[in-house]
């Protein structure tokens, strides 16, 4: 049994000793590290090409686009964001390129469009094709309405996303652009590309595509008339055929003979013209290709 003592009055049990040593420390407070910032990638347009009047330009759209405008026209983009533009042979010297974010941010760039200097070529056949101006006028309106009714067209092609190649090999006797004069009357300007290659040469898709156009009988000015879609707006046009191998809504893949070179409609002989178009955009294919037809 413990004794109690009395200790100045106070009552104190008997055993209990005083602690010793040095009073426990307290541990330090936890202080949070902020996390260092997360650096802001800045929304910006990446492109392949240089803009330039007859150019095809390839281009990423900024992470987050819900839409492209070019001058304020609107850009169609894949789902990867991918999306090509094209210059008319006559583009402005400026164009402005806009992407709308979805946080309602919008990306601009400013876009300059090189100029290029064109030929004059003079051409030995009639302004008209062998028709009087009461035959051609008849016959043209037709024909113009077959073509805006194709180019109108809206396929699944995926050709847009390729290289493209030539539709066939050989000289190239024409160029983009020049400004045609026949036998002494001014014409438009050239809006493709013609490679001198004997009748009966087998003509190839330049890309994956739908065709759009299959003409069943010869055009006034480009014969027989074959046009192929390659999406996002970007088709082909094969023109002075003397056969054409394929019909509308058939899927072709780069390579593929789609049909024969010729003379037909107006030509001084046989070759194959080709020409590119994007939404309106009359394009050089030398320029789209990188290299010429007979490379």
């Amino acid at each position: 049994m413990r004794r109690i003592a009395a200790i100045g009055g106070v009552a104190v049990l008997a055993g209990c000793v005083a602690p010793s040593g040095p009073p426990p420390v307290a541990a330090p407070p936890v202080v949070a590290v902020p996390s260092p910032p997360v650096p802001v990638v800045p929304a910006v347009f990446r492109m392949t090409g240089v803009p330039m009047q007859g150019g095809l330009v390839r281009g990423q759209a900024p992470n987050g686009a819900v839409s492209v405008m070019l001058d304020d026209k609107p850009v169609a983009v894949a789902g990867d964001g991918r999306f090509i533009l094209g210059f008319d042979r006559d583009a402005p010297g400026t164009a402005r390129l806009v992407a709308m974010l979805g946080d309602g941010r919008q990306v601009t760039q400013a876009l300059t469009v090189a100029p290029r200097e064109w030929r004059i070529e003079r051409v030995d056949a009639p302004y008209r094709a062998g028709k009087s101006d009461a035959e051609f006028d008849a016959a043209r309106p037709a024909e113009l309405a077959q073509i805006v009714a194709a180019r109108a067209r809206v396929t699944d092609a995926a050709g847009w996303r390729q290289p493209m190649r030539w539709p066939a090999s050989g000289r190239q006797s024409g160029w983009f652009g020049a400004q045609r004069v026949y036998q002494g009357k001014p014409g438009s300007y050239h809006g493709g590309a013609d490679v001198a290659v004997p009748t009966g040469t087998p003509v190839m898709a330049p890309a994956d595509g739908v065709v759009i156009l299959a003409a069943d009988r010869p055009f006034t000015l480009e014969g027989n008339l074959l046009m192929i879609d390659h999406g996002m707006g970007l088709n082909s046009a094969m023109l002075h055929l003397s056969r054409i191998d394929v019909r509308v809504g058939d899927h072709v893949r780069q390579g593929q003979p789609v049909g024969l070179s010729g003379a037909t409609g107006r030509a001084t002989g046989p070759h194959l013209h080709w020409g590119l178009q994007w939404r309106g955009a009359k394009l050089d294919p030398l320029l789209v290709v990188g290299v010429g037809p007979a490379g």
